[in-house]
């Protein structure tokens, strides 16, 4: 394990995020505050996830300043539309069908608080989806259940290995945890 000055808190009930921290090498509790995941009509799309991450560790100020706080927030944009978790099959549905054949943006950001200080940090990735067939996203939404991910899939799922064609940047940024960017806002917190 990677030895920090502070206790690391991963502010995400994510168990890719956390799978993603583990394998990084870093040891960390998880706590999760209830967060508003709202954001004002009018900000932009590639906005979003800094907007929301920030909210998410802002939450722990003046809470933990013993630690170091990290949160993400992951959106996918597709047609200038943010596809966030879907709320149902239906919606998930229609959200995979709109990626189906198409080009989309994934979008993480991380927030990492320690003491009285926030960075955030986003990361861009294209994704490229080969044209599905309704019984191939019937057939994914039934075995994968993907109503806690945004866009409605997971790359590391079945759909990310038959429908992907195509990514620009990282595959963990996609997963939803950039994990190069967690290891640089981290190391200056490193033990060595």
């Amino acid at each position: 394990m990677i030895a920090l000055q502070k206790p690391l808190i991963l502010a995400s009930n994510s168990p890719r995020r956390k799978q993603l921290l583990t394998d990084a090498g870093f040891d960390f509790t998880v706590e999760v505050l209830p967060t508003d995941e709202s954001f004002p009509a009018t900000l932009p799309a590639e906005q979003v996830a800094d907007f929301i991450s920030k909210e998410k560790v802002e939450m722990f100020r003046g809470i933990r300043p013993d630690a170091i706080v990290l949160t993400a927030d992951t959106i996918v944009v597709a047609n200038h539309e943010i596809l966030g978790k879907p709320a149902d099959r239906d919606e998930a549905f229609r959200m995979l069908q709109m990626l189906s054949g198409q080009t989309h943006t994934v979008i993480t950001s991380v927030s990492l608080l320690s003491a009285d200080n926030i960075e955030t940090v986003s990361d861009v990735a294209e994704v490229t989806f080969s044209a599905l067939e309704e019984w191939e996203i019937t057939r994914y939404i039934e075995h994968y259940k993907p109503f806690d991910k945004a866009g409605s899939y997971g790359i590391q799922e079945w759909i990310g290995m038959v429908a992907v064609e195509k990514i620009e940047g990282s595959f963990y940024t996609i997963m939803g945890l950039p994990v190069h960017i967690v290891y640089k806002l981290l190391k200056p917190y490193f033990i060595s």
